[in-house]
């Protein structure tokens, strides 16, 4: 079975609490994009197996979230079959896309379908929840608010396709645990909701990213990239999730094809 999971960006990113179980409480929009990975589940003889190409993911493939999705399922349903799950990478790793989260969330999705296996929304939310913080919000795949760690999810109006967005990715893999140690967290005056109901271009310098200010102080080469987009154009750019990624919304057609950056930067055009 072929699937192609999609990454997200943040709009919006509060930092608001530390809780009692070391994690922190956040508010953020995310927002689906249509930057692609694409996965296959092949039933296998003998032990599951993953392999991948396209961008190298770092770490032990034994421990993959892919793989980690059909273990949890493994334990329900005993009579699942192996598989062999081969992932062609092309969404960049460590840039705050949410791509590692999207191929676990959408193994869960594709073996439930493949196995038939009958599970309800709420169950794959909950297998997903287990795998980690971004993982539920790809089983739902529409924009919505993010409470919690970010697995509490409310679906919101939102509908940027009259825009073209713009990704720009450094290159850059940053350690969210790192980022998170950087923030000081802080109460949400308004509620992102709220900023979001309103023109995108009043956006800038209201839907806030905590995590900006420490990630430029931590890689001060990325500090220029929010204000090259807004010079070239820009009603809106800001860092996605701990990064390194940036986006950047246009009016619609007119992101520029090239902006300036280093050559090491890639930068792509979602229409």
């Amino acid at each position: 079975m072929l699937s192609f999971p999609n990454c997200k960006i943040n709009l919006g990113l509060r930092i608001l609490r530390r809780r009692p179980d070391g994690y922190h409480d956040l508010e953020t929009i995310f927002y689906p994009l249509p930057l692609c990975d694409a996965l296959e589940c092949i039933r296998e003889n003998g032990e599951p197996r993953f392999t991948a190409y396209g961008l190298p993911i770092p770490g032990d493939p034994d421990h993959n979230l892919c793989l980690r999705a059909w273990q949890l399922l493994k334990k329900d349903f005993p009579g699942l079959p192996a598989v062999h799950i081969h992932l062609l990478k092309n969404i960049p790793i460590g840039a705050g896309l949410g791509g590692g989260s999207a191929d676990g969330a959408w193994t869960l999705k594709a073996l439930d379908t493949q196995f038939h296996l009958g599970l309800s929304q709420e169950q794959l939310l909950q297998y997903a929840a287990q795998l980690g913080s971004d993982c539920p919000f790809f089983i739902l795949n529409t924009p919505c608010l993010g409470g919690g760690r970010g697995e509490r999810l409310t679906p919101v109006t939102l509908d940027l396709s009259a825009y073209s967005i713009a990704l720009v990715d450094p290159g850059i893999h940053i350690s969210t645990a790192k980022a998170f140690s950087l923030c000081t967290p802080a109460e949400n005056p308004t509620p992102l909701t709220s900023i979001i109901a309103r023109p995108v271009p009043q956006w800038r310098d209201q839907v806030v990213n905590d995590f900006e200010q420490p990630i430029f102080q931590l890689h001060p080469e990325l500090a220029a990239i929010k204000p090259t987009l807004y010079a070239h154009g820009a009603l809106y750019a800001s860092l996605t999730g701990s990064g390194s990624s940036f986006f950047a919304i246009f009016p619609k057609d007119q992101a520029p094809a090239r902006p300036g950056f280093h050559f090491s930067h890639n930068y792509r055009i979602l229409r």
